[in-house]
């Protein structure tokens, strides 16, 4: 088996690699939102606590 037929996976390669991408996709915005989410609502709390 060659490298590129691993990558075509018997014509399949597209949908299998396109599924990888989204679900990577989603896996790292399920990590990153709730961090950028986390910060926004400390930095409001902080504004809130100085007036």
């Amino acid at each position: 088996m060659t490298l590129q037929e691993f990558f075509a996976m018997g014509g399949y390669g597209f949908y299998v690699w396109t599924s990888y991408g989204i679900t990577l996709v989603v896996l790292v915005a399920n990590i990153l939102i709730p961090i950028i989410q986390r910060k926004q609502f400390l930095r409001q709390q902080a504004l809130k606590q100085k007036r």
